[in-house]
């Protein structure tokens, strides 16, 4: 590591050390087969209220004296401002993990994918897929002026997964994810990791079935209903709707936002939790520590159906006044780190989805998402399918359904929340820095007047 004690000011250095395969199956063909290799570092220095920062891939030849005299003279250039950061106690952690297998992978992996791909295609409507597989060892390795000194290794790794049905003209498509993480420690056997991939036929099957099912589906008459949202949506929901908006450096500079997200404005049943817990074993949106070298924890945003906290990292801290959270995480070395979630959740409670169905009377049971935007507290979320429900029980398929509506208000409207939760392993994307792992879910919710968009 640079020796950098010359510099007065507060300073935290990366270095990243990764190591990314990816396939990708569009139909029958192999489109894609890549791997990466990588290492380089950055470097910020807090001066005067301003970050200075720069990016390298030859940490030993780029990080000397000069050129950290060069990026402190350019703090000169720059308009004074208001700030501090909330510092942390010094620290030393770094964990080393050794490879039981040594053996080549690729095969294993191309395999794997090969042999889902081929169940997706298996139906005469499915005319194309895209079947991708990623994963990515990256060794982490901090330091900072306040004493930190982290390294540690994680590995992700996933598969998406999407069928295109076809019948005539009309074409539909449905797809899902999975993704997990596992911080590397003592031996590791990398192929045993990625058996949490395998024995996923009968979901693959699934996806064939809905993406078959939806071409006979019918599009959705728009109106208010009384909805049930499953796991999947549920998670979009607490990540897309409200998570953003509990990430303090949206916060701060919005004051029409900092009264609506104040520490214990009330917003749901006593029943609602949103949580952000990087601290979940194994979920895609796991870490050890964020991209300050602060601790993953556990962060209550809505406690009780009350704002119970906020996402922080050092500076968004220090301006609000409130605790670290180690939510400051980057997508890698060239880029800085933003506030950002981790796995984000709505917490389970006791009822069983018959309970929430019979509870629901007639309504829509809806699935799954395929994106959405957000303007602040109001937003707009399209999900994959849907079914009718009359008297407590599921009818016929139907499509083309969005929900929208204020964020506030929705939560307010949630009067039953499932024993089921579910987490998923996806990506988020904000400023310039996507795929940032993340996880997200939650149970069954059952949403009085809920606006719905169709024809």
């Amino acid at each position: 590591m640079p020796d950098l004690s010359y510099v007065k000011d507060y300073f935290d250095l990366r270095i990243e050390e990764s190591e990314t395969t990816s396939l990708q199956f569009r139909g029958k063909e192999l489109e894609v087969i890549q791997r990466n290799f990588e290492r380089g570092g950055f470097l910020r220095i807090f001066k005067r209220g301003n970050w200075l920062s720069a990016s390298f891939n030859d940490v030993e030849k780029q990080i000397n004296r000069e050129n950290v005299e060069i990026l402190l003279k350019d703090a000169e250039l720059l308009r004074p401002k208001e700030g501090n950061l909330t510092l942390l106690l010094p620290k030393e952690d770094k964990r080393s993990y050794k490879l039981i297998d040594q053996e080549e992978l690729l095969n294993y992996k191309f395999d794997l994918l090969r042999k889902y791909n081929n169940i997706l295609l298996s139906h005469p409507k499915i005319v194309t897929t895209n079947a991708i597989y990623n994963d990515r060892l990256v060794r982490k390795i901090f330091y900072s002026k306040d004493g930190r000194e982290i390294d540690y290794t994680i590995f992700y790794y996933s598969i998406y997964l999407v069928a295109i049905s076809r019948d005539g003209n009309n074409i539909c498509d449905y797809g899902l994810g999975i993704g997990r993480s596992r911080v590397l420690e003592d031996g590791v056997s990398i192929k045993e990791l990625l058996k949490d991939l395998e024995n996923k036929e009968e979901e693959i099957e699934k996806i064939v079935k809905i993406a078959v099912d939806l071409l006979s589906a019918e599009p959705v008459v728009g109106g208010i209903y009384d909805v049930i949202i499953d796991q999947r949506l549920a998670g979009v929901f607490a990540h897309e709707a409200f998570g953003h908006l509990s990430e303090a450096d949206h916060i701060y500079t919005n004051e029409k936002l900092k009264k609506l997200m104040a520490i214990g404005n009330q917003y749901g049943i006593e029943e609602l939790t949103i949580v952000d817990d990087p601290q979940l074993p194994n979920e895609r949106g796991s870490y050890l520590y964020d991209d300050e070298g602060t601790e993953a924890k556990k962060t209550y945003l809505i406690k009780e159906g009350k704002i119970a906290g906020h996402l922080h990292s050092k500076e968004t801290a220090a301006k609000m006044g409130e605790e670290l959270t180690g939510n400051a995480r980057s997508i890698s070395y060239r880029h800085p780190p933003i506030v950002r979630m981790s796995n984000t959740y709505i917490e389970p409670r006791d009822k069983s989805f018959e309970e929430l169905l019979s509870l629901l009377d007639n309504g829509l049971y809806v699935c799954g998402a395929r994106g959405g935007q957000t303007e602040l507290e109001n937003f707009s979320f399209a999900s994959q399918y849907a079914y009718e429900v009359k008297k407590g029980k599921l009818g016929k398929m139907i499509r083309d359904v969005t929900i929208c509506g204020n964020v506030f208000e929705t939560l307010k409207n949630i009067k039953g929340i499932g024993n089921d939760l579910k987490i998923y392993g996806g990506s988020c994307g904000k400023g310039s820095q996507y795929p940032l792992p993340i996880g997200d879910g939650g149970p069954h919710i059952l949403i009085k007047n809920v606006i719905i968009g169709g024809r």
